[in-house]
């Protein structure tokens, strides 16, 4: 039976699952506006998620061809998936930031053969060992997943109160998941009149109980050396700062004091980097320093896919104690390794 839940003040959630994946599903948002609902994010695009989507909100008394907009909070495939099939079923607009956007058009520009190329250059780069990285120099001859997704036709500007007839939602910028990642701040009094300012849809930003990913912003033709973490330290802070009486993230469950759970991260980030330099007492290369870090589960029992996304983190962290001036790269060698200062 479709799981959905009535948060009151024309605010409903629907969840889609998330094929073998264990986040188990994305809290699809449906929001009654003066035009018709509009969905805030929608879920992987997969048959079953798909029908899940369909029955969900036909539970909250709508349905996929009502749908007036599609908002997406960030592009991915658990957020940003299905966006293309709800609006070939209703003729609905999808909006993202344009940092996401401009992900979203090159994904769907860039040949296979040019990812895994690149993946394999920066994972060699980062220390990985050959039988790591022969598998992305011979690809099997197949379209990865998310690679056709649905381009946004409206631009959500950060600071601007989307046009949802009838509603006060407002677009906070919250890049460091990714780099055009937006929290939607609906500036309405709580129905049930919780203290706070309103509600916080907070997409992948905020969740209760999971530290979301914070990796690097890949872009095969941009050589900028960017700083997700810091990037993703900044936004909590902001989004702290306005104190929401709930918040309701895209994962696991709604959840009020939100500035709690923002100290909960910004301590758990600042222990992490303190760790991470206890490590780099002696010269390490991103793969090593992720051999070396805490996960959840033993490093010879994460997949080759989760590897990969390990080693960006560890690359994301160590960018930010480089410009904290609290590591930098060893002199001489390749590939890099890094050492505290």
């Amino acid at each position: 039976m479709t799981k959905t839940f009535d948060h009151g003040g024309g605010i409903r959630s629907v969840r889609v699952p998330i094929p073998d994946n264990p986040l188990g599903h994305t809290l699809v948002y449906v929001v009654d506006t003066d035009r018709g609902p509009v969905l805030i994010d929608t879920g992987w695009d997969d048959p079953v998620s798909w029908t899940e989507l369909a029955e969900g909100l036909a539970a909250c008394g709508t349905s996929v061809g009502e749908i007036h907009g599609v908002v997406v909070t960030h592009h991915h495939p658990d957020h940003h998936g299905l966006s293309g099939k709800v609006r070939e079923a209703s003729g609905a607009w999808i909006a993202m930031h344009a940092a996401d956007a401009a992900i979203v058009r090159r994904t769907r520009e860039t040949r296979p053969e040019r990812w895994f190329t690149y993946m394999a250059a920066k994972l060699t780069a980062a220390g990985a060992p050959d039988e790591h990285v022969a598998p992305l120099r011979t690809p099997p001859h197949r379209v990865l997943p998310g690679l056709s997704p649905a381009l946004p036709d409206r631009e959500i500007v950060p600071g601007e109160l989307l046009g949802l007839p009838g509603r006060r939602l407002r677009a906070i910028w919250t890049p460091g998941h990714t780099p055009g990642h937006v929290c939607l701040h609906l500036e309405e009094e709580h129905p049930a009149r919780l203290p706070g300012h309103g509600r916080l849809f907070s997409g992948d930003h905020l969740l209760p109980e999971i530290t979301p990913h914070i990796g690097l912003y890949e872009d095969p033709d941009d050589t900028t050396v960017t700083d997700p973490l810091g990037d993703y330290l900044d936004s909590l802070e902001r989004v702290g700062r306005l104190s929401p009486a709930e918040v309701l993230p895209a994962h696991q469950h709604a959840f009020t004091d939100a500035p709690a759970r923002v100290r909960e991260l910004l301590a758990h980030h600042e222990d992490r980097l303190a760790g991470l330099l206890s490590l780099l007492a002696e010269p390490l290369t991103p793969w090593q320093l992720a051999e070396r870090m805490e996960w959840n589960r033993p490093w010879d029992q994460i997949p080759h896919g989760s590897r990969n996304i390990a080693v960006s983190e560890a690359e994301a962290h160590l960018r930010r104690l480089v410009k904290l001036g609290r590591a930098e790269p060893a002199t001489g060698g390749e590939p890099v390794a890094y050492v505290a200062v």
